[in-house]
């Protein structure tokens, strides 16, 4: 159909932002990077390749997801520790931070409690920023690879992606069934992988991650987390999205405690303050 004589005054018209962020709670980074400086580690975990694990954080506590052998993205999936029916909010956290969050943004929890999960605190990649492509890294756009899609695509039924690694390993940690763990699985933080959408077709790109041995993503656990990382089959991402041939390697939690007086002014987040009356 031919564009009407009206298109280009309608193409013109600026764009608004739907979420404003003037009012959202700030996290108080001078502080926690003060509690930075006395952090003591308390344990680790790692995440084979083409596999997953959980870990556990204590409110109050950080923990660091590093690139320990080569190139690796990981899929981070977060829940209440306490109540799993609280989880990350991938598309709230898009909606409120943008595709691809940093140092300072946070991870934002599901309905009704919807409050931060984790603050970033510390992203050896901040400095990459947007590239000529429009990828950036650490997206909350893709919601994880999966069997379901891989099969509609290429059939055939590949176990690894990291929507079954996530599944196995809560199913191992909670000690319930595969099928019942499933259904607490979530859209993830892809933390270290390079992504964005194509100028023309709109359709999500994923390309080489510029993640190497040594790089972090640090977070403040805001609530008591448990926590599940997937080292992707995909490696870098820089060839295939899952695959048993991709150069893979595996990824190192650590958990750490600051020292307590350098958090006397935190208080853990509350849930949400509306009222859920939903109207008359």
């Amino acid at each position: 159909m031919s564009a009407p004589s009206g298109a280009a005054a309608r193409r013109a018209i600026a764009p608004v932002i739907c979420y404003p962020v003037e009012t959202l709670p700030a996290p108080d980074m001078p502080m926690l990077d003060a509690a930075r400086a006395t952090l003591i580690k308390t344990g680790e975990v790692i995440v084979p390749p083409r596999d997953a694990a959980t870990f556990t954080v204590p409110a109050g506590h950080f923990f660091r997801i590093t690139s320990v052998e080569g190139s690796q993205v990981g899929d981070l999936n977060l829940w209440n520790a306490i109540d799993l029916s609280e989880r990350f909010y991938s598309g709230k956290t898009r909606a409120l931070h943008g595709t691809h969050i940093t140092r300072g943004q946070r991870m934002w929890s599901s309905f009704p409690a919807l409050r931060p999960m984790a603050t970033l605190t510390y992203d050896s990649l901040e400095w990459y920023g947007k590239d000529e492509f429009g990828g950036s890294v650490h997206d909350v756009i893709g919601t994880r690879c999966d069997p379901y899609t891989h099969n509609l695509l290429s059939g055939g039924q590949y176990h690894y992606c990291c929507h079954s690694n996530l599944t196995r390993a809560l199913a191992e940690h909670l000690n319930i069934p595969r099928i019942e763990a499933e259904t607490h699985i979530h859209d993830v933080l892809n933390v270290f992988m390079c992504t964005g959408f194509t100028r023309d077709t709109g359709q999500y790109f994923m390309k080489a991650s510029p993640v190497r041995v040594g790089d972090t993503l640090e977070f403040f656990a805001e609530i008591d987390l448990l926590g599940a990382l997937s080292a992707c089959p995909g490696g870098d991402c820089s060839t295939v999205h899952s695959s048993d041939h991709a150069k893979c390697h595996p990824l190192l939690v650590e958990i750490f405690k600051p020292a307590p007086d350098t958090l006397a002014k935190w208080t853990p987040p509350q849930p949400n303050g509306y009222s859920r009356q939903h109207g008359d």
